[in-house]
């Protein structure tokens, strides 16, 4: 933790740098790894970097959950295009069921772009429930 701490506290990035930075690192991470390994694994080292580039941990955390969610789903890996694979019917091939998550990403995507623009999507109902942080 200390070691990638240093390495991105050496690169003198600004918030919006270190949270595409991290996302890009968690989306490929996505790819070979399930969401346990993540979160249990990767998502700490990142925490403490929050508090240095003034991040809301609940923002960074529903960034994360979208991200997973377009790992899981792009090639080259891909875990539950593969799944669903091993399920469907013997017609179904797995370019079928690639063609048919393309949508979904897009979704996912605009999703994360409209969260990263406009924080308070994602942050305005636990503002209402708990009031202010």
């Amino acid at each position: 933790q200390r070691l990638v701490e240093t390495w991105v506290l050496s690169m003198n990035l600004s918030p919006i740098q270190f949270m595409l930075l991290s996302q890009a690192i968690i989306f490929v991470l996505g790819w070979p790894l399930e969401w346990t390994e993540i979160i249990v694994i990767f998502v700490p080292i990142f925490l403490p970097l929050l508090d240095h580039f003034g991040i809301d941990p609940l923002f960074f955390g529903l960034l994360i959950a979208l991200n997973i969610q377009t790992s899981f789903l792009s090639p080259p890996v891909a875990m539950a295009p593969f799944y669903l694979k091993g399920v469907a019917p013997k017609h179904v091939s797995i370019n079928d069921i690639f063609s048919g998550v393309m949508p979904f990403i897009f979704i996912v995507i605009l999703a994360m772009v409209l969260l990263y623009t406009f924080p308070a999507i994602g942050l305005w109902l636990p503002e209402y429930l708990y009031g202010s942080r």
